[in-house]
């Protein structure tokens, strides 16, 4: 047995941090906080859903920081399909880049 050998799951969740978004029924759900990009003036955060299935394929889902009717600051679906392949281009970009080092 080496020193070096260790729980991945439990690794890769240290690493970021942890959002929990309430959904329109009042459920929360927990995120892990993979990235912030900040695109033509909007910051966006990309997400990856934590499951309790293991099965399930999770995919990172992407929501635009603004604003709601109070002035607080809230997670938003992107709507407009053009600036969603914009920051989902950006982050791919991103995490290239990132393993290229």
């Amino acid at each position: 047995m080496t020193d070096h050998e260790h729980n991945h799951d439990e690794h890769d969740a240290e690493e970021f941090d942890t959002v929990i978004l309430t959904d329109d029924e009042g459920k929360d759900h927990e995120f892990l906080h993979l990235d912030t990009l900040e695109l033509e003036g909007s910051t966006y955060f990309v997400l990856m859903p934590i499951s309790e299935d293991e099965s399930e394929e999770d995919e990172a889902i992407i929501l635009k920081l603004g604003k709601d009717a109070e002035g607080g600051e809230m997670l938003l679906d992107i709507e407009d399909d053009e600036e969603w392949e914009k920051v989902a281009d950006a982050w791919e970009n991103l995490v290239e880049s990132e393993d290229e080092e």
